[in-house]
């Protein structure tokens, strides 16, 4: 299945984007290889008479039209010239791929936004390159609209993978708790989806092929690709401790204690010097750092201890991938996997709360109680969020803190049916895409 077929969510956003009366130019930012390119031109096919598209790493006559001005009626003159593309107010979507390739393009957007808000356009480009990547030109704060991509959620994955019905039965259940009916379906698709993860390239391949050895096979080159796009920008000294702490992440995931330890990257090795390695690979999307909060209360923000976190890695496939996981011991629920099953569930959660912006924190009370996640709705309540990686849910620490801080309601997910009792609302591990914040 060609990746142009999968079916995303964000499309329903840039729809949005379009049709919004105070539109700006939208930068669209993410880990290499989410899927940004595919969608953007999709959308401009299906929903403009033409598409204009520059990737701004192929041509050297494109970065060159940006060089004399940013005057963007001149600029849209010498694209079109440059594309054969006659670009039109309205009717087409102008893209710059990869825009991070040439600063001038981002800059322009600022022009576009002031001077030429009748164009539509797009920008693309990568978490790393937009953030460091920026020597001479300022980044148009304030005029630009701007979304992040993730990889595929566990819902795109059924929409692939031809479950849309299940997916629509699965927001059914979690609007009114009532038990679903293919619910060890569900989890069977769910397992899967931990092996396969939400990469695009990933995820065609197993709808085509169903082979897992072809998709590991993909998510081996996506983690090298990491690797290689980092080091365009890095020293080869930070290079060097960046691929240290990115090869660490799964043994830090594996102690019984998942909070980030320095030591498991190198013996007897210091903040201070893999500080920077781990900024760098928040910014290139590929980790999520889940920090701990010192009060459940509001506003959360003011409560982080920002030197104590845990890391998750952005998708369970490259997970499994780098921790050479075969995925018969995990759709097989193989004994072995015991020791690394909490951990694949725990980094299955966060990836899909911050696939919907939701942004986690952990929380825990002087050895007496840890609690897995803790986000701040829309309201300003503080919910906590107990994960289990199989039915047995006994959860201690969830108690401890409902009587310590009296949330209106906590979420505990598991291998379990959905129900809701005692303000515990059960969530199964298939219906995590349906929590909001």
């Amino acid at each position: 299945m060609p990746q142009h077929f999968l079916e995303r969510a964000v499309t329903n956003e840039l729809l949005r984007w379009k049709n919004k009366a105070n539109r700006q130019p939208l930068l669209i930012s993410g880990a290499r290889q989410v899927g940004k390119t595919h969608s953007v031109l999709s959308f401009g096919k299906e929903h403009y008479k033409t598409t204009a598209y520059f990737n701004m790493e192929d041509s050297r006559d494109i970065q060159a039209v940006f060089e004399r001005d940013l005057d963007p009626v001149r600029i849209v003159r010498e694209l079109s010239a440059l594309s054969g593309t006659l670009i039109l107010k309205g009717d087409t979507l102008i893209i710059f791929d990869e825009a991070q390739a040439c600063e001038r393009a981002l800059s322009s957007l600022k022009y576009f936004a002031e001077h030429a808000s009748g164009y539509h356009v797009i920008a693309t480009g990568s978490l790393l390159g937009i953030s460091l990547n920026r020597k001479a030109y300022s980044f148009p704060v304030g005029k630009v609209d701007m979304l992040t991509m993730h990889p595929l959620s566990f819902e795109e994955f059924l929409w692939a993978t031809g479950n849309r019905e299940l997916s629509a039965l699965i927001l059914e259940s979690y609007a009114t708790f009532a038990p679903l009916s293919p619910h060890n379906k569900a989890l069977e698709l769910y397992k899967t989806y931990l092996v396969v993860g939400g990469m695009p390239h990933a995820v065609a391949e197993y709808a085509q092929s169903g082979d897992f050895d072809f998709v590991t096979a993909i998510q081996k080159s996506l983690n090298d690709a990491y690797i290689a796009d980092m080091a365009k920008y890095a020293t080869p000294q930070e290079t060097t401790r960046i691929m240290a702490a990115w090869a660490s992440v799964p043994a830090q995931l594996a102690k019984d204690n998942h909070k980030f330890q320095y030591r498991v990257v190198k013996s007897g090795a210091r903040a201070y010097e893999y500080e920077t390695s781990l900024q760098w690979l928040s910014q290139a999307g590929i980790i999520t750092r889940c920090v701990r909060v010192r009060e459940a209360s509001f506003p959360l923000t003011a409560s982080i201890e920002p030197e104590t976190f845990k890391v998750y890695m952005m998708d369970t496939g490259l997970l499994c991938s780098k921790f050479s996981v075969n995925a018969a011991v995990v759709l097989n629920e193989d004994p072995r996997l015991d020791r690394f099953k909490g951990a694949l569930a725990e980094n299955y959660v966060c990836q899909a709360l911050t696939i919907n912006g939701i942004v986690p924190c952990y929380w825990e009370s002087a050895g007496k109680a840890e609690l897995d996640f803790l986000f701040q709705d829309t309201l300003g309540n503080v919910i906590p969020l107990e994960v289990k990686a199989a039915d047995n849910v006994r959860a201690k620490s969830l108690l401890y803190f409902v009587e310590k801080y009296h949330p209106p309601y906590s979420i505990r997910v598991s291998a379990r049916n959905f129900g809701f009792e005692n303000q515990i609302q059960s969530v199964p591990l298939y219906a995590v895409y349906c929590i909001r914040a």
